[in-house]
């Protein structure tokens, strides 16, 4: 099975822990965040994998090389410039029919075949992984009628979503009919655009643990749970 790892963004939401080196190389524990993903898709039967790079990809290239020591064969797509999150997939070649799509900077314990299996059995163009999330508002939220008169108020609510975790399957030909080679697209646009033209997109719910290392604050806490249980998310041991 394929798996195209999106590994060429610039983080600069994480400054400075990947103002020198791109951000899927930023170490959690004794090893980059993009190879704990790289270990876990080849615990889930992926061993075909595809890095689209960008910034400072020879970096990339040099650590996974062709992935022989990880057990997977991996390959390269590289982007001459930024072309979001759902572009780089119209520069590559050999999809197979259905393959996942994912950010390389995830920490999760996902179960990436079963987000496969989901997939092809809804017959979705795509599939989109999500996850519940609490939000906490630190501000009292008022109710107002039309005339400005008040009617409710909530101290502090929580509030909860269904959020993306930034992991998809695709099926091939919505790759080839709707993202042309050298197109700048997010994922989000790709996603509204065939809603809109009538395609189903299916979700896939993940109530296990997912984090999005975005931010310093999120980097450290991954740290702290990637070190008190490596095999969770390596996968390695399930």
């Amino acid at each position: 099975m394929q798996a195209v790892l999106l590994a060429g963004g610039r983080g600069t939401r994480l400054r400075p822990f990947a103002a020198s080196f791109p951000k899927p190389l930023v170490p959690l524990g004794d090893m980059p965040v993009l190879e704990i993903l790289v270990r876990r898709l080849r615990a889930h039967g992926f061993d075909r994998l595809t890095l689209a790079v960008g910034h400072l990809a020879p970096l990339i290239e040099a650590y996974f090389q062709d992935g022989a020591r990880f057990g997977v064969t991996i390959s390269y797509s590289r982007e001459g410039e930024p072309l979001g999150t759902a572009g780089p997939l119209g520069q590559i070649d050999d999809l197979d029919e259905n393959f996942l799509v994912m950010n390389g900077d995830l920490l999760t314990d996902m179960d990436f075949r079963r987000l496969m299996d989901v997939h092809v059995a809804s017959g979705a163009a795509v599939t989109v992984a999500r996850c519940n999330q609490d939000h906490q508002v630190s501000l009292g939220v008022l109710t107002v009628d039309p005339n400005g008169f008040l009617t409710g108020y909530d101290e502090k609510p929580v509030l909860h979503y269904d959020v993306s975790m930034g992991a998809y399957a695709f099926r091939r030909d919505t790759v080839r009919l709707n993202i042309p080679a050298g197109t700048r697209k997010d994922m989000p646009t790709l996603l509204l655009e065939r809603i809109a033209a009538g395609d189903r997109i299916a979700t896939c719910l993940h109530e296990g643990f997912w984090l999005d290392i975005g931010r310093p604050e999120d980097y450290g806490r991954a740290q702290d749970l990637y070190e008190s249980n490596p095999a969770l998310f390596l996968g390695e041991q399930e």
